[in-house]
């Protein structure tokens, strides 16, 4: 490498609608260049590309999506930059997770496969596909029956979103498929093997994702339970397990040609976009939860401390920053939420006044509900319509408004919509702290903080001083810190965020007046969240079967 040229680092974020890649400084994180690659085929939903229809509940993505990202965004990034290939240190990715796939021996996707091609479960299963709920629940009732231990670390409950649940799905549902799957491999460990041409598997997404806790997977015998020809599933993930930070591999010659750097750049072990965030948001501290806001909310937090926290996604021993417990939570809707009160509860004439003034329906619908009182709405509403990731565990359940009146209009909706997310959050850091788990300090980061209101809704809801990520970036921030540390170019991952991360401290304090009137909501959200949530009323549920059948 030319001395003379200062060192930089790429991370590559993987989302659900797109992938971006960022070009950052290894000496003091500041961001020089990036660029967004659209996703051809988005999430694929309703049917496949050669037509045949899906299920309900179903979301797949193309592998091909990924390697644009990898072929288009970094030679643009790089541009962006004005950096040569030979200042690239090293190159980390992350992903969206567990979004999940079967492959061959030798990486290549099923859905590649032309014998496979029609078949929906040769296909990668994006994290918000929630068709599996009933092999969730199975694997749930089946580690009950048999003591399994490490379903505590996990909060009691495994979700429809994790690899277990997907794989035993496909086994139930198109047996020729997972006999073909040589590999059940996450995202964020797949892309790796295309940049290095060799297999390699991430601690993150095995212990969160895979239910991989004390160095092993559930057994063999468990497994059986689940069903007969289910007992050698773990040989499809068994692999050496690589730290976070460290390095992977180096850029393979036709994976140097995709992206445009150099053959023999360092590439980082593959991560989640969320876990990786936390140390762009320097949230790495005992105590400091940080929760990444988007379609969904993930909650990330570690821990000097142990403890069985009732609906966690996982915890994990150096499953975020290594010498402590990393603790996952999150909600499977938030920006989600809101966009679908944008697509269906807004009349003409608010779109007409927003066209009119040059802003989008969200910031009008944003203005309108904050010049409220609160509870001026009388409307109390549950998250669920993407289901509960924290702490029920049950994409089953569905979303719910009590108060509508003929006066309601649609800020009140959205109001509601918002506030209902935050009370979300608070369920989390109440179930945290009430399990042992002190949340000390709360960082949020993500493309929800674009939107003053809502953070300051969370910030009193909480009665917490609410810190925010200096980057628009997280998640590809985080990568391109990782990067560092696998490259070299710092010791390890602490020291790393140091250096290349940042947050603005207290960017939004608590109102006493709306802390107490929030209070009082609160109180009305977990009457109905424990209602329709517990079991006391199961019509989410019913109803959703009733769906199903018609």
């Amino acid at each position: 490498m030319t001395t003379d040229l200062p060192a930089v680092t790429v991370g590559v974020d993987f989302g659900t609608l797109s992938g971006r890649a960022l070009v950052v400084s290894v000496e003091d994180g500041q961001e020089l260049g990036s660029a967004v690659h659209e996703y051809a085929h988005g999430v694929v939903e309703s049917t496949l590309p050669g037509g045949r229809p899906l299920p309900l509940d179903w979301a797949l993505q193309i592998p091909q999506d990924w390697r644009d990202v990898l072929r288009f965004a970094i030679p643009r990034a790089l541009r962006a930059a004005g950096v040569r290939p030979e200042q690239v240190v090293g190159i980390a990715t992350d992903f969206t997770a567990c979004t999940v796939l079967p492959a061959t021996g030798d990486g290549t996707p099923l859905c590649e496969v032309p014998s496979f091609a029609e078949r929906p479960h040769a296909y990668p299963k994006l994290w918000r596909h929630h068709a599996a709920q009933p092999e969730a629940d199975l694997i749930v009732e089946r580690a009950r029956e048999s003591g399994q231990s490490w379903l505590a670390r996990y909060g009691g409950r495994i979700s429809s979103e994790w690899q277990y649940a997907k794989a035993l799905q496909v086994l139930r549902e198109d047996p020729g498929v997972y006999a073909a799957a040589d590999r059940w491999i996450e995202a964020a460990d797949w892309i790796v093997w295309e940049l290095t041409g060799q297999e390699s598997r991430n601690l993150c997404t095995a212990g969160y994702k895979g239910m991989r806790q004390d160095g092993t997977y559930p057994d063999a015998a468990y497994l059986t339970s689940l069903h007969p020809d289910f007992a050698d599933f773990t040989a499809k993930l068994d692999h050496p397990l690589s730290p976070l930070g460290a390095q992977a591999g180096k850029l393979t010659e036709a994976a140097a040609e995709l992206t445009g750097l150099r053959a023999g750049t360092v590439v980082a072990v593959g991560n989640v976009d969320a876990h990786v965030t936390a140390a762009a948001a320097q949230a790495l501290d005992p105590g400091h939860m940080l929760a990444i806001m988007g379609t969904s909310t993930c909650h990330i937090m570690n821990s000097e401390v142990l403890a069985e926290v009732p609906g966690m996604c996982g915890v994990v021993r150096d499953g975020v920053v290594p010498g402590l417990w990393g603790y996952e939570a999150g909600q499977s809707g938030v920006g989600d939420v809101l966009a679908w009160a944008v697509r269906t509860a807004t009349p003409h004439e608010y779109e007409s006044e927003a066209r009119r003034r040059g802003i989008s329906p969200h910031e009008l619908l944003t203005e309108k509900a904050a010049a409220q009182p609160v509870g001026g709405h009388g409307l109390v509403a549950l998250d669920w319509h993407s289901g509960n990731r924290s702490v029920l565990v049950n994409h089953h359940l569905s979303g719910a408004l009590v108060g509508l009146t003929l006066d309601t209009r649609p800020e009140d909706v959205y109001r509601a919509l918002i506030e209902a997310t935050a009370f979300g959050t608070r369920t989390i850091v109440d179930t945290f702290e009430q399990s042992g788990v002190a949340v000390t300090e709360f960082t949020a980061a993500g493309g929800l903080l674009r939107n003053p209101f809502l953070m300051q809704t969370y910030s009193d809801v909480l009665n917490r001083p609410v810190n925010v990520l200096a980057s628009e970036q997280g998640p590809a921030l985080g990568s391109a810190i990782h990067a560092a540390v696998a490259a070299g170019a710092h010791p390890d991952i602490r020291r790393a965020s140091a250096a290349m991360g940042g947050n603005q401290r207290a960017a939004y304090t608590p109102d006493p007046a709306r802390v107490a009137a929030y209070d009082r909501l609160y109180t009305e959200y977990r009457t109905l969240h424990d209602y329709f949530g517990r079991g006391a009323n199961d019509v989410m549920l019913r109803l959703r079967a009733l769906r199903d059948q018609s």
